[in-house]
């Protein structure tokens, strides 16, 4: 059973809180501007985001999700490109694929992947080939029930998407000819929304587990074998992003849900941090609201991250690590009435970084796409 999530699918933000120091906690730092900057990106058909984007280095970037969404109905396919100068919207009309894309990981200028969630009978592996998406082949493609939700690159060229397949979640591993599904994580009723490399060959996958009526946040190692890691516990908890520098420094974004309310009701961000044997849940500095995506610096150390602050919806809202320490950064005056961030990345060979999401946090018109920079 797939979770409810909030608005657009994002997920918690911090604030000012050094991990294990309580009174860092208590006293987190005034936020400050820093040289984010918003880029305009294609129109596109309202209601639209970007709920995912990858850099490939300064020249070569993509960010997907959809337009034409309207409320709680799923829109179409919405991908970019952006050349070094400027975003330019991807022409899907020839795939046939009329659902939203998901998410997208760049390994150069001609080369990038794409999966989306089901149209019909399952969902798409989709393949850049430096001028347009194609539709990738793999084993159970437009087999019912299978379902890809997120793609990353490793190290070595090998791709990886999590899913399901068979009822079970998944890994479906390949290097764009060759492809094969590795087995089930052992977990039952589980969902999978983000997988990522580690710096050791091993993949790791974030998303939820169903427990007690509620479910709590899921994280698990692949490195020939599947280590699942203690759950994250809270009050509808769902992990929608991760950053692996090693086995025993892992960080994990999310929104806990709470214990219910009325459509559309905002969540709590929420960070936690496994130290080698134990999550270390870390206190935001705002308490309603989104964590969605967190991106690592050229030295591989979780650097900033992505989320929504329901209470000041100005500007957008990040956090970026000083130290031991994650401190509240607001993003540009004037880019949109109320920005909704999905997602952050890194570029690759610059030391600056995109996010995206969209204008507002309604998923209805005029709401479009939203493209960030720094550095």
């Amino acid at each position: 059973m797939r979770r409810r999530r909030f608005v657009a699918g994002a997920l918690g933000t911090a604030s000012g809180v050094v991990l294990g120091s309580a009174a860092a906690r208590a006293a987190a730092p005034t936020p400050r501007t820093q040289d984010w900057r918003a880029v305009p990106a294609p129109g596109s058909t309202p209601a639209a985001q970007l709920r995912r984007i990858a850099a490939a280095g300064p020249g070569a970037a993509w960010a997907v999700g959809e337009e034409g969404r309207g409320g709680p109905s799923q829109g179409l396919a919405l991908a970019l490109y952006w050349n070094g100068t400027s975003w330019t919207k991807s022409d899907l009309a020839s795939l046939g694929y009329t659902g939203r894309l998901s998410d997208v990981a760049g390994v150069c200028a001609t080369a990038a992947w794409s999966v989306g969630l089901p149209s019909g009978d399952a969902s798409p592996l989709l393949r850049w080939d430096g001028s347009a998406w194609r539709e990738a082949s793999f084993p159970g493609r437009g087999e019912t029930g299978v379902r890809l939700d997120a793609v990353t690159v490793g190290s070595d060229g090998r791709v990886w998407a999590c899913g399901t397949r068979g009822g079970a979640a998944r890994l479906l591993c390949g290097d764009g000819k060759r492809w094969r599904w590795l087995d089930p994580l052992p977990v039952t009723t589980a969902n999978l929304y983000r997988v990522v490399p580690g710096p050791s060959g091993d993949v790791w996958v974030g998303g939820d587990q169903a427990t007690g009526g509620g479910w709590s946040g899921l994280v698990a190692r692949w490195n020939g074998a599947w280590t699942v890691l203690p759950l994250i516990t809270g009050l509808r908890l769902g992990i929608g992003d991760l950053h692996v520098a090693a086995a025993d420094d892992v960080w994990a974004v999310g929104t806990e849900a709470g214990v219910g309310g009325p459509p559309g009701r905002p969540g709590n961000p929420a960070l936690a941090h496994w130290d080698g044997s134990a999550w270390t849940r870390v206190q935001p500095g705002f308490t309603v609201g989104a964590l969605s995506g967190i991106a690592g610096d050229a030295d591989g150390r979780a650097a900033w991250i992505a989320g929504w602050n329901y209470q000041d919806q100005s500007r957008s809202t990040y956090l970026r690590r000083d130290g031991d320490a994650w401190t509240v950064v607001r993003g540009p005056a004037g880019g949109a009435t109320a920005p909704y961030l999905n997602d952050v990345a890194p570029i690759p060979g610059t030391g600056g970084f995109w996010s995206a999401g969209m204008t507002s946090p309604a998923p209805y018109p005029p709401t479009e796409a939203y493209t960030e920079r720094w550095g």
